[in-house]
């Protein structure tokens, strides 16, 4: 009987932005599925339009063995700063989580049979990789953590799809909660920058803002400077 090799992609979505959560997704398919998902265009998430990333989504959700996300919100993220956590190893946790979940169900031989692909977020692979494999306590996985793999591996493509609508959908639950548009949440976008500029005190009982961030640290600063030159009346 022939083995079936199985690939396991993981990838992020809203790493950068000083709003809203960084999702990450992973997705589970065999050799054959891959194939179907190169046929229907799936890649690079931030190569697709958004109505066809929603599309290609629900796709991949259906034909996946399996599929997981993992929000990271604001607070999560500034808590792990506090505590010496850098980004890459707050990153490295969720992405044992997911892998975690999408092996649990694994037979021992098709765990044998699974290649664990990761889109490395930090300039250093092997040191990445040392932290995932620490929050996942074994090195029993073949793992393996590129730049680009969501450029170079259908499986994590799809995984940036997932994440990239997961998070899409996350920032439109906040701005209807806020009833207030902010944009994309990256420090890059005009509309993000300008609601930073107004409401940089507000929203803290639901933790707007990742308040660690040296964009939101510049923001603060700029308002104080602001505030002290206003007239005493």
């Amino acid at each position: 009987m022939e083995k079936k090799e199985l690939i396991l992609g993981i990838d992020d979505a809203g790493r950068g932005p000083v709003i809203g959560p960084m999702v990450l997704a992973g997705c589970l398919i065999d050799k054959e599925t891959e194939s179907e998902f190169k046929e229907i265009g799936i890649t690079d998430s931030k190569l697709l339009y958004r109505k066809k990333r929603t599309r290609l989504c629900k796709k991949i959700k259906e034909s996946a063995i399996a599929y997981h996300t993992h929000s990271i919100s604001p607070a999560e993220i500034d808590t792990g700063m506090g505590i010496g956590l850098n980004l890459n190893e707050v990153e490295a946790l969720a992405a044992s989580i997911i892998i975690k979940e999408l092996t649990k169900k694994l037979s021992s031989e098709d765990k044998r049979n699974l290649n664990i692909i990761i889109d490395c977020p930090s300039v250093n692979n092997g040191a990445w990789h040392t932290h995932v494999t620490k929050y996942l306590k074994t090195n029993s996985f073949n793992i393996r953590c590129e730049h680009k793999a969501d450029r170079d591996h259908i499986a994590v493509a799809a995984a940036s799809i997932i994440a990239k609508v997961t998070r899409d959908g996350e920032i439109e639950k906040l701005k209807k909660k806020i009833e207030l548009d902010f944009g994309s949440g990256y420090p890059s976008d005009p509309k993000t920058k300008d609601f930073l500029k107004k409401h940089i005190n507000e929203f803290k009982d639901i933790h707007l803002f990742r308040e660690s961030w040296a964009t939101f640290e510049h923001a603060k600063e700029n308002f104080k400077v602001r505030q002290s030159k206003l007239p005493d009346y």
